[in-house]
Order: structure tokens, then sequence, then C-alpha cells
């Protein structure tokens, strides 16, 4: 699906982050698996990543990241009436990490509930919550991406352990006299699913001895598929989009991809023609954080200072599914209207 935006101007008002304070060395690694800090580096760009305490879960991160969100949009939580919590890796299936929060933000009255789209988590759960503001349901939102993977991670597998961390991004979403939003453009492929899944714990394959056994509850990646997927689809969802809404990429400000492997993101800047400058790079810092990727990217990029009024800032994200989506959004001040 893609559509340009046109009528009610929806926009990020306030924008926040979190992520675990246990960091994680490539050299670490080196001692847990056969790996090296040389060989991560060169293939996916990583040195560090997050790793959450034992006893933090996917609210503890979201928590912090939607308070500085709100904070930062200087609005009341109870005037929230909808949360969205893009994630894989909820505190529980239900109650939902969205009712958790909701209810520990003091949002009593909003709608919430959790969204599955793997590492696209974020971007489908900000076009939803634009499409409930703009065709009157909402008045306000709150939108978190989030995982904490290191809990569904094989800590003995090279090929998964290596590239993911933990951390949550949130962003206040309200209208706005102008700016905002420009366009969307989403997808998924379901005949890919099987190169990046969860095999274990669904309907499809529910807990036992046997799956327990058969470690079919961490993450399962066929790395050379999902990555061409990868390369592939951040340059054509981009592509799409800016043709739907009449954007050439020399008009774009800011570019923030997905952070899976900096190699992935260096093919799509070429490929889409995005100057060095323009790209926002933390892979090295927090790995691949799935839906959290995207609002990271996006606080270090307002603390850089790129995130100035006006702005056109390109998102897109892909990940498990598999999913794919991109957003355009013209950067505004954080005043609601």
């Amino acid at each position: 699906m893609i559509g340009r935006v046109d009528g009610t101007r929806i926009s990020i008002t306030g924008l926040g982050s979190y992520a675990p304070e246990r960091v994680l060395t490539n050299h670490e690694l080196a001692q847990m698996v056969d790996t090296s800090h040389e060989w991560i580096v060169e293939r996916t760009g990583i040195r560090e990543r997050r790793i959450a305490r034992p006893d933090e879960a996917m609210t503890d991160l979201a928590l912090p990241a939607a308070r500085q969100a709100l904070e930062q949009a200087q609005v009341d939580p109870a005037s929230v009436d909808l949360v969205i919590v893009a994630t894989v890796t909820p505190d529980t299936m239900f109650p939902t990490t969205s009712a958790l929060l909701a209810d520990a933000l003091g949002a009593s009255d909003a709608a919430a509930y959790d969204l599955l789209a793997g590492c696209t988590g974020f971007m489908y759960a900000v076009a939803q919550a634009y499409g409930m503001l703009a065709g009157g349901l909402s008045r306000r939102a709150l939108v978190v991406g989030g995982d904490v993977l290191s809990k569904i991670i094989n800590w003995r597998d090279r090929r998964t352990c290596v590239l993911f961390g933990d951390g949550a991004g949130a962003v206040v979403l309200d209208r706005v006299d102008g700016g905002g939003f420009v366009g969307f453009e989403l997808g998924a492929d379901g005949a890919g699913g099987i190169h990046l899944s969860l095999p274990g714990g669904g309907s499809r394959t529910p807990t036992t001895a046997e799956t327990i056994e058969q470690e079919k509850h961490f993450v399962q990646m066929n790395g050379p598929e999902v990555f061409r997927f990868a390369t592939r689809v951040l340059v054509s969802s981009a592509e799409k989009l800016l043709a739907e809404c009449g954007r050439s990429i020399d008009e774009v400000d800011v570019y923030v991809p997905h952070q899976a492997n900096v190699r992935i993101i260096d093919h799509a800047a070429r490929k889409l023609g995005v100057p060095e400058e323009k790209v926002v790079i933390n892979v090295d810092r927090y790995g691949n954080t799935s839906s959290g990727s995207i609002p990271l990217a996006l606080a270090d990029a307002a603390a850089d200072g790129r995130l100035r009024p006006g702005a056109l800032v390109l998102m897109t994200g892909m990940g498990a599914g598999l999913t794919w989506g991109s957003s355009l959004i013209e950067w505004t001040d954080g005043v609601a209207a």
C-alpha cells in the first residue's frame, strides 16, 4: 500500500529514547562464540550493543522513552487517547505491553494495543497512528518502537548473536498547522517469512519440551536471503514513496534507514544517491534493535541538530514478515495545533 497525505497535517511533536546501561562489546562476544571484533565490524559495522538486565522487560525500556517524548511534546499523559507499541518481545502475550505502558503513564482512557511487524514495526505503527488521527478517531497518539531481543537470541549462535541489541524509542503524534507527514509506503512478502522467524511458541508450534530442546524459541535467520531482501527493498520502498509524493531524493535532508547492518545502509544510500552526510547511522553503537532501530536513530539525529523545522526526513524499515515500510515527514517545531 502507498499513499500521499492530503488534508489534515499530523507530525511528531515529541521524541524520546532509551537503551539499557549494559554495553556488550565485540571483544566480549569473542569470548562467548567463535568470532572476533574485526570480523563483526567488517561484516556488520557493529562495535557494541546494549543488553537489558535479566529483570528488564519491554515495558521497562518503553516507559522512560515514552516519558521523554511526552515531556518534549509538553503534554499531559492523560491527554493521550491512543498507545501503540511495536515490538516482537512484549512483556507477555497478554496483557499487552501497550496496556501496561498506558497504565504506568496515567493514560487511563487510551486505546492500547501491540503491533507485530518485525523490524518494520515502528513504521507500521506510525502509519496506523497517523490514520487514526487523520480519521478523527484519535486526538493524540503515543507510538513506541522497541525490542528486548537479547531474550530471544541464542548466544551460542554467532550468525545471530552478533547482530542484535536492546532499545526503545517513542514519539508523540499530534495535529499541526503545517508540515508533518507527507506519505507512507508499506508492504509484506509472507513467502519470504521463513527466512527470519521465531518458530516456537505460537499456535502453529506450541511450547513443549521438544521445541525447547530443539531451540525453536530463538531467532532463526537465513542471513544471505535476508541481506538480499534488505538491500533491494530499502531502495525500492523509498523510490516508490518519493515518486508517489512528487519528491526527489535531492530534496531529502535526513535519511533514517533501519539499522541492521552498515553494508546494507551503505548499499541503499549509494543506490538512492543519498550523500553520506545525510545518512543517520548508529548501528555501530546499538546493533539491530528491531522496532527500536528507527526511533533511536531519530533521537540521535535530533541530538546532532539535524531535525530542524522544515527538514524533509525519509525513514525506511524492513524486517521479519518479510515486511517493509517508508515514510516522508517535513519536520516541525513540535507545537501541536
